[in-house]
């Protein structure tokens, strides 16, 4: 490419300010959903998002800023990150909030695994809730009757999710399809008769999980800093967000690369990929263990964040969540299932009193997504090699 040229790309690019504008607003509204307790106010913050959205749709608003973040992704994810620590430090000691915060990172780190195998592979889990509890077991298990760190508590978590979820590589590798929907879904009530009936994993009244622990630290105490005190879920926050950086990159730049390329082959035409020489066998091994692996480091640490886990906590209509999170960001689409899980999440968390409706809630979005965007709120992007190149 000549001088001229890369001057021309450059000054062809979309300016940044629309995208940060758009985090900053974002973070804003956020910030004053969770700060507000009163039902009607929320019901008009959230009746006030849909009317914006559909303005912002309504005048092309979102085209710049889609423009703008693709064109500067890298700064916006700094900045976006920026956004997450200040969210945290308005709500430095609201229990709550930094609570549901931490569930709304997690629920993201798997849904992240679970796009590698359903956004790039095509390989459908319905068992993601599942590979999730065996995390949490692991670290139950382990912070009970050994001396491991907790970090590698952590790491070890996910490697019991890829191990026990190799089990399952057989009957995925020698079905496609619905057959293997249904395998993943055996395994999911398989999984949670198996730990109502075992009285070593405490039956249906479950176990408790002792806290994370890094160098005599306890990160289930409260931080005093002078006169200010700290919620000790700050503590889990960090550890969550480093946990989410680390997925984020590794999710990205798998897709990005030739591993990326592979899978995407395997997801549209697994039979053509198959003809031209690629291991279908070896590809899905690779994603559905990575994915798993992702979903169980996850568990672990959400099961140290909430202190006890029981059978009930890890159902099929739990893995259902997921699945719909998938579907409403976008399949395949890592930016869309921010957005997705802090609807699917937060909302019904601050709608009290359509708690015991929120399954109704989830199956109706799903519907809706499926009616009139089917391809999610934010549906992924053609691969792009060289980013910020404009065609």
């Amino acid at each position: 490419m000549s001088g001229s040229d890369m001057t021309e790309t450059k000054l062809s690019q979309a300016p940044l300010w629309p995208s940060l504008a758009a985090l900053v607003l974002a973070t804003g509204y956020l910030i004053a959903l969770l700060a507000v307790e009163e039902q009607n106010l929320i019901i008009g913050l959230l009746a006030a998002a849909i009317v914006a959205v559909l303005a912002a749709n309504y005048f092309g608003a979102f085209g710049a800023i889609g423009r703008s973040f693709a064109d500067h992704e890298g700064t916006f994810s700094l900045f976006a990150v920026v956004a997450a620590f200040a969210l945290a430090a308005y709500f430095h000691d609201n229990h709550f909030v930094l609570l549901l915060v931490v569930t709304v990172i997690l629920t993201i780190v798997a849904t992240l695994g679970l796009n590698v195998q359903f956004g790039y592979s095509g390989i459908v889990n319905f068992a993601g809730a599942s590979f999730f509890g065996i995390g949490a077991y692991t670290a139950a298990v382990l912070n009970a009757h050994t001396a491991v760190p907790t970090l590698l508590v952590v790491l070890i978590g996910g490697v019991c999710a890829a191990l026990i979820g190799s089990l399952l590589l057989l009957p995925v590798l020698r079905t496609r399809g619905h057959y293997a929907a249904l395998v993943t879904i055996a395994f999911a009530l398989l999984f949670k008769t198996f730990l109502e009936v075992n009285d070593v994993l405490g039956g249906p009244q479950g176990l408790q999980v002792g806290g994370m622990s890094i160098f005599g630290w306890s990160f289930n105490d409260n931080i005093s800093i002078g006169s200010i005190d700290l919620s000790f879920y700050l503590n889990y926050f960090l550890i969550s967000m480093l946990l989410l950086i680390g997925a984020f990159v590794l999710v990205q730049r798998l897709e990005r690369s030739w591993i990326g390329l592979n899978l995407d082959a395997l997801r549209l035409d697994e039979t053509a990929a198959g003809c031209f020489g690629l291991n279908i066998a070896r590809w899905k091994i690779v994603a559905f263990t990575l994915g798993n692996l992702l979903i169980g480091m996850a568990g672990a640490l959400f099961g140290m964040v909430g202190s006890f886990i029981a059978p009930n906590n890890y159902t099929f209509a739990d893995s259902l969540i997921l699945v719909s999170i998938l579907l409403l960001g976008g399949i395949g689409n890592v930016w869309g299932m921010i957005v997705a899980t802090i609807i699917v999440v937060i909302v019904p968390e601050k709608l009290q009193t359509i708690q015991e409706y929120r399954f109704l809630i989830y199956a109706v979005l799903v519907i809706a997504v499926l009616l009139f965007r089917p391809d999610g709120l934010l549906p992924r992007p053609v691969r792009r090699y060289f980013p910020g190149a404009q065609p």
